[in-house]
Order: C-alpha cells, then structure tokens, then sequence
C-alpha cells in the first residue's frame, strides 16, 4: 500500500494482475479523506463510488468522457453509468476483487480533472 496522505493525484497506476491483497476496510477508510468528500465507501470495501448530477445531459456526458480518457492513460477501468443529468463512476480492482491504490489514484486523479 502507498504512504498514508501522499499525493494520490500525482501518482501513476501500476499494473495489477492479481497476486497481491485487497485494500483493507481499515486501509481503504484511511485514504478516503484523501478524495472529494462524495466518494462512499462501500459497506464491505469492495469498491469506491461517487455519483456526480448536473442539470443536463451535456456535463453528464463530458464527466463520463474524462472519466473514460482517465481510465485510458491509467489502465485502470471504473464501472460507469450515466444518463441524463448524471454520471456515477465506480471503481475497483477486479484481479483483487476488491479495492487497490490504483482505485484511489484513479479517483483523485478524477477529483482533479473535474474540479472536485
């Protein structure tokens, strides 16, 4: 696991092909202050999740965009839904079943690329 309150933003992904342990709940609650105060937690720590709204389909869309082009230069794929006036971006580490660093880079990185 990376040093507790580094800069998850300006970290880059490693590649992850299982083989290593899942964040644990009391790892993964430790870096959450890290990230916009709207990522949840889940109740297991599987996985982070945060749901962004707008009053449209265009921000919408253009959230979903970065958060595609994000997962792109990082390697690291969120679970996506989007529609009208809102986008939810959830991230996990799938060869972990669970949570990993690059989660929490990824969703800093995002933080940053929307403005939190």
């Amino acid at each position: 696991m990376s040093d507790s309150f580094c800069d998850l933003a300006g970290q880059t992904c490693v590649p992850c092909e299982g083989g290593i342990a899942a964040l644990t709940a009391a790892e993964a609650k430790a870096l959450m202050p890290q990230l916009h105060q709207d990522w949840e937690l889940a109740d297991d720590a599987s996985y982070i999740e945060r749901d962004f709204r707008f009053k449209g389909f265009a921000k919408a869309v253009y959230t979903t965009n970065a958060a595609c082009f994000l997962a792109d230069q990082q390697n690291h794929h969120p679970d996506i839904r989007m529609g009208w006036g809102y986008c939810t971006v959830r991230f996990c580490t799938h060869a972990v079943n669970g949570l990993s660093d690059n989660d929490f880079i990824c969703a800093a990185k995002l933080d940053a690329i929307v403005g939190n």
